[in-house]
């Protein structure tokens, strides 16, 4: 096994494998039986489970293993093997199914971004708007197998915070979460939901409101300057808090140095090659030119992914929505399709018309950004670094929130991986990132029973993935169809 595929050095720099962290009882708190208004999406409940004749992918990027018998009971997992079933177990036959870890989305936020009337040649009215999805978000997360995630990023931070609360205490259904306060942004941003930091002082006291209020993790922004973005990652650390970035006016370098812990979509965003950039600017070019310059193989590649280590900043890959960008590279999954508004799905349509309409040389450039997105991800990978991986589920309806997580699986075995590989990049990685590896991000005895049941072999076929029926949370099966159903036609509107 390629364990430097999987960033094994990484997650030993970060912490280790097993470790556990300040975020262990806040976004894995003891489980709350279902209540009223989640019962009709269970769907496997006992006090024993013995699931047998199943596929087992388990995480660790191992390869998987064929007709295992996995015994779930206290909301754990109780053994991964070949024996019988104990007695008294309630016994449900997989034959034909793959069992692997839920999915840890790293980022899956929970809204949808808007634009006041969109036409079809892409034209809309300022300013943005960011409708908040808090009913049909979560739903779609765990019916696609997401059993904890990072909002990373919230517009409406207490609406976050409370709906967390409600899932934890059995009320709502949904996934584990470790909620990141609210944007941390500079001045000019073209987000009017968005509070905008005066200077560094603003930025720390911010950051320490916001974990007072139940935020476990933050997330600096387009706009923030060098010395809000020091004063921020200072107050998280001194709380034990984590704190990632979409960044643009600081550069990948000059936030390792800072001591960033994660930086956001890929290579797609850094703007360190940018020409005219001036520091603590974020330039119209939003790194563009840098990723275009940058060739995986370049001595500039290298320095970047080598500084990236040294400094333990992880990376979270977010492929969905940057294959939006290349011309009928994304799939049209009907599956997907349903859940969104008519409203929400004509935008989506007219925005992937426009792609798909690009001229010869704006696709080549489009394709070739993508491409060395891949390789620099690749690479970061091969040299020890953890990767993490999430969608960002924002304003395109080609990337909608567990749906998008499941592309985000299939897209890293186009860069390159081996299916496990992926999966573990999807599961265990983000479970080490948050100090949570003790308890999720593998299939193995004395975990928490957090687990996906997929129709057929992804192993093998890797679009496999995209088939959910039963997602386990704490022990508790959910029916991923019935979850899917409830917010048909939904997602766009509340």
């Amino acid at each position: 096994m390629r364990k430097h595929l999987i960033g094994m050095a990484a997650s030993l720099a970060l912490g280790g494998a097993a470790s556990a962290g300040p975020l262990e009882p806040l976004v894995l708190p003891p489980p709350a039986p279902p209540a009223k208004a989640v019962l009709p999406y269970v769907t496997v409940s006992a006090p024993t489970l013995a699931l047998v004749h199943v596929r087992v992918i388990d995480g660790t990027g191992a390869p998987a293993k064929d007709d295992r018998t996995v015994v779930i009971a206290g909301g754990r997992i109780v053994s991964v093997g070949t024996g019988a079933p104990p007695p008294g177990a309630e016994v449900h036959d997989l034959t034909g199914r793959t069992l692997m870890p839920g999915l840890v989305g790293m980022h899956d936020h929970m809204y949808y971004i808007a634009r006041p009337d969109l036409d079809a040649a892409g034209h809309s009215e300022p300013p943005l708007i960011v409708p908040q999805m808090t009913f049909s978000s979560p739903r779609l997360y765990l019916a696609n197998g997401v059993t904890t995630l990072r909002t990373t990023g919230s517009v409406e931070p207490y609406v976050d915070i409370n709906m967390k609360r409600q899932i934890d205490l059995g009320a709502l259904p949904g996934p584990h979460m470790d909620v990141t306060g609210p944007y941390l942004e500079g001045a000019n941003s073209p987000f009017v939901q968005m509070h905008q930091l005066k200077d560094a002082d603003d930025a720390r006291r911010t950051v320490g409101f916001w974990a007072d209020q139940g935020a476990t993790s933050f997330k600096a922004y387009m706009n923030i300057t060098r010395a809000e973005l020091g004063a921020a990652i200072q107050e998280a650390h001194k709380r034990g808090l984590k704190l990632t970035g979409h960044l643009c006016s600081v550069t990948y370098p000059e936030a390792a140095e800072l001591g960033i812990d994660n930086l956001e979509h890929g290579f797609w965003v850094n703007t360190q090659l940018d020409p005219g950039k001036t520091p603590d600017t974020c330039p119209d070019s939003v790194g563009g030119p840098t990723l275009m310059a940058m060739d995986p193989a370049s001595p500039a590649a290298d320095a970047l992914i080598a500084t990236l280590i040294a400094h333990h900043v992880a990376v979270t890959s977010t492929l969905p929505v940057f294959e939006q960008s290349v011309p009928r590279h994304a799939p049209l999954w009907p599956k997907a399709m349903a859940v969104l508004t008519p409203e929400a799905r004509e935008a989506y349509l007219y925005a992937r018309n426009a792609t798909n309409s690009q001229s010869p040389e704006r696709a080549a450039r489009s394709l070739t950004a993508f491409q060395h997105d891949l390789g620099l991800e690749r690479k970061f990978v091969a040299a020890g670094g953890l990767m993490l991986a999430g969608p960002d589920p924002t304003g395109n309806g080609g990337v909608i929130p567990g749906f998008g997580d499941l592309r985000e699986v299939e897209l890293l075995v186009e860069e390159g991986f081996k299916p496990e590989e992926a999966i573990r990049i999807a599961t265990l990685n983000g479970a080490v990132y948050l100090g949570l590896d003790k308890r999720i991000g593998t299939v193995e005895a004395g975990k928490d029973a957090d687990l996906v049941v997929i129709k057929g072999d992804p192993a093998r076929t890797i679009t496999d993935i995209e088939n959910v029926e039963i997602v386990f949370k704490d022990g508790v099966g959910y029916d991923s169809a019935a979850l899917l159903r409830s917010v048909a036609g939904r997602y766009g509107q509340y």
